[in-house]
């Protein structure tokens, strides 16, 4: 043929003949076909087809004089891509042309064995999907065509849509020359996802560039539900080395989205033709509370991720479907991952100047940054007109057609959506701080409000009345020096996890299981391990949250505590991520749901029912055994074995022993599969009986805070003694001291990750001058400890 090549036949080197789209689909096949992953069948008209159907119709030097006329700003955007679209439109197809895609039609239904296929038809342009010049939804796809004549008129309409609104707006901000662009159509049997399944997934985190994950979204029906933003979609995380490795458990999160409703696929005749739409229906309340993949599909659409990714060289963006008719699995899509591509190694820090005091709004963080602008709330495209630079747009979802002015928004809030919907890619690429998934948000802002929108802090984005000052601060981790001293980094929220993964350090000196009970759980470990405890009215809005996939609220207490662990420890992996076990006091512990059941009143918390003590207590005792299952499980099933376990609040050394032989019930055995277990330092009795402790451990970390208020006596709660709360006295740094110089003579490693180096200046030096191993800091404070410990090594 002329015009048109199987994909088959075309070769990943022709994107100037068949565009980034129909190139990689053509590489695709090729690839399935040696590694066992499907990619549908289908055929491509060449970018010669697309010049000489614009020869033959005598369109190109009509269409360059309106493309002049719009860059010279004679004629408006809107106009200028009606009216080439209408050209494109009322052109024919030559005979032979048409005659070709007959046959390859034809050729198409006898290998797959049938007398008619159901095909989508995509546009599949030159500049498109190419390293630097990717957007979502700049050209149009057509789906459900069933016969040839329609195949042929879908492919004019391909073309025509080389000339959308936003296509025009984007060459013109790339500077891409439009002579030199062209469109190749491709025609591929359409997978239906009416019954199924379908979503996106990329080979890293689309938020924090984190390589070593795969990032999949899944809901009910068509995926572009999911791409639009339409739905709140499925979210899976899978650890690229244990998927690798062969463990069990390589999917460290799940998260169940809302999917309100699916897309299906409808025809509609008219007197003229047979057209076919999309029509959003409501998703049955089954379909919302299952996830919509199980744990085998997840694992081989991300296996199938990393064969691609590898054979690209490159970090990479894929759309997927499983059929609802075969349960069977395809790759349909696939293009290289722009945003990160490219992106230098900077560590970015965002900081308020001053308390941003009450939270107005949360959702989604896309993007991470700090901005202030004025409310401009939209409603539909006939509203986008004027949108500036100093206004957030705040809408329901966006579309490919509301890019033009998205380019131009301070920032954008949407009530629908997830990481990987169109209002967070276009709003990446364009280097926007987004919100996306902000329920409520067009009825809890109105227009010309002054707001203050932080995305700089993890997943989580918040949204803070008024303009609230903020400094920015931008540092070249090129230039980042290792010290000899490791430097490591505090980290409690699993959501902020990858936002660390690219910083130098050593590992994580401190995860604190505590805060991933409170925030991601809110449930007493107790009251998870002994519901029938607990008043029913506690639980009943707590387990309506958490039941659909978990039987038991402990089954969901250790899904969830040990998803929070994995992503912590992945962001790091292989380095040494050190976990705390809980050390609540029990005021604390009494605020989670069902906390008054099992808590005791204390006069003095902070000296009382606390840490180790809990673990072999009959009244904890089944408590902590969800949280050892959650450790076993990140270690053994997830294969993330740079956990080392840490002990908090250890007053004894037969405590120390007891919780030991606690953990080893639940398979957590000291040296089995590399398991470290430290102790931490805060109790004057480690430091006068390091020796008596040291049988039981592997290492240690001093928690300044504890051991300054138990040194001194100071509880440092209290605000009228606050003055006297200093980690600087002569007795605190003699018991410091002496903890580094035993650690050392016992040969175990000693760190600290209390908060006086990064509050205290010099500090860390002192740390230094005693031989410390390790100092972990929070990852705000990274730059200035580094700093300190170079300079009190030089002087060393």
């Amino acid at each position: 043929m002329k015009w048109i090549r199987e994909f088959d036949e075309i070769l990943p080197d022709q994107i100037g003949l068949y565009g980034g789209k129909n190139s990689s689909l053509g590489d695709l096949r090729r690839l399935g076909r040696q590694k066992g992953f499907h990619v549908p069948d289908g055929f491509a008209l060449s970018t010669l087809a697309f010049r000489e159907f614009m020869l033959s119709n005598s369109l190109t030097e009509q269409i360059q004089k309106k493309i002049q006329d719009f860059h010279s700003d004679r004629i408006s955007l809107e106009k200028t891509g009606m009216d080439l679209r209408e050209l494109v439109l009322t052109g024919e197809f030559s005979e032979e042309m048409a005659n070709e895609v007959h046959a390859a039609y034809r050729a198409l239904c006898k290998r797959l064995h049938k007398t008619e296929v159901t095909l989508v038809v995509r546009s599949s342009a030159t500049a498109e999907d190419l390293p630097d010049a990717s957007f979502a939804g700049l050209h149009e796809s057509y789906l459900n065509i069933r016969n040839e004549e329609e195949c042929l008129r879908a492919c004019k309409q391909c073309m025509a849509s080389l000339y959308t609104d936003r296509a025009l707006l984007y060459r013109r901000k790339k500077e891409i020359d439009e002579e030199r662009v062209a469109l190749s159509v491709g025609v591929q049997q359409m997978i239906r996802a009416d019954q199924g399944v379908s979503g996106v997934l990329f080979t890293l985190d689309t938020e924090t560039g984190f390589p070593n994950v795969v990032l999949l979204n899944a809901s009910w029906g068509y995926g572009e539900s999911v791409v639009q933003g339409a739905v709140d979609p499925d979210q899976f995380l899978v650890f690229k080395h244990a998927l690798i490795a062969g463990a069990k458990e390589p999917i460290i999160e799940k998260k169940r989205g809302a999917k309100g409703h699916k897309l299906i696929c409808e025809a509609t005749e008219t007197p003229f033709a047979r057209e076919s739409v999309l029509r959003q229906i409501p998703c049955t309340q089954q379909e919302r509370d299952r996830l919509s993949l199980e744990d085998q599909d997840i694992m081989d659409l991300a296996h199938w991720a990393m064969q691609i990714e590898h054979h690209q060289k490159k970090a990479m963006d894929i759309e997927w479907v499983k059929d609802g008719t075969d349960g069977a699995l395809y790759i349909v899509q696939a293009r290289p991952e722009t945003v990160h591509a490219k992106r230098k190694q900077y560590l970015s820090t965002y900081q308020f100047k001053e308390n941003p005091g009450d939270i107005l709004l949360e959702g989604v963080s896309i993007g991470r940054a700090i901005t202030h602008g004025k409310v401009r709330i939209v409603r539909s495209l006939a509203e986008l007109d004027g949108i500036a630079p100093d206004q957030i747009l705040v809408t329901k979802m966006t579309s490919p057609d509301w890019v033009p002015a998205m380019s131009k928004a301070g920032g954008i809030i949407t009530e629908k959506g997830g990481r990987t919907c169109h209002a967070a890619i276009v709003s990446r690429e364009l280097g926007i701080p987004a919100i996306v998934g902000a329920v409520g948000a067009m009825e809890r802002l109105h227009d010309h409000q002054q707001i203050t929108m932080a995305t700089s802090a993890g997943e989580i984005g918040e949204v803070y009345p008024g303009w609230i000052e903020f400094e920015r601060k931008e540092n070249d981790l090129a230039t980042f020096r290792r010290t000899s001293t490791l430097l490591m980094i505090n980290l409690a929220s699993p959501e902020a996890a990858f936002s660390s993964w690219n910083l130098p350090v050593d590992g994580v000196g401190l995860a604190r299981i505590e805060f991933i009970i409170s925030e991601k759980i809110g449930l007493h470990p107790m009251a998870a391990a002994h519901p029938d405890r607990v008043a029913p009215p506690l639980l009943e809005g707590w387990i309506d949250r958490i039941r659909p996939g978990h039987r038991t609220p402990a089954e969901y207490f250790v899904d969830a505590l040990s998803s929070g662990i994995a992503k912590i420890a992945a962001a790091h992996y292989p380095k040494p991520v050190i976990v705390r076990t809980s050390d609540f006091k029990s005021n604390e512990y009494a605020s989670l749901i069902g906390g008054d059941e099992f808590e005791p009143t204390e006069v003095n918390p902070m000296l009382g029912w606390r840490g180790a003590s809990r673990y072999t207590s009959e009244h904890y005792r089944d408590g902590f055994a969800l949280e050892c299952k959650a450790l076993k499980r990140v270690r053994g099933e997830m294969g993330l074995e740079n956990v080392i376990v840490m002990i908090p609040f250890c007053r004894t050394p037969l405590e120390a022993k007891e919780t030991l032989q606690e953990m080893a019930q639940y398979g957590l055995h000291r040296s089995e599969q590399g398991l470290k277990v430290y102790m931490m330092c805060e109790i004057p009795s480690n430091v006068l009986m390091l020796e008596e402790f040291d049988p039981y451990f592997d290492g240690y970390s001093i928690g300044s805070n504890d051991l300054t208020q138990l040194v001194l006596g100071v509880d440092r709660d209290a605000e009228h003694l606050s003055a006297l709360f200093n980690e600087e006295e002569s007795a605190v740094k003699l018991a410091i001291r002496q903890l580094i110089r035993r650690s050392k003579e016992l040969r175990k490693p000693i760190g600290i990750c209390g908060q006086a180096p990064s509050d205290i200046p010099g500090f860390s030096n002192f740390l230094v001058q005693q031989g410390i191993t390790s100092i972990s800091v929070n990852p705000d404070s990274l730059l200035s400890v580094h700093h300190q410990i170079q300079e009190a090594e030089f002087n060393r």
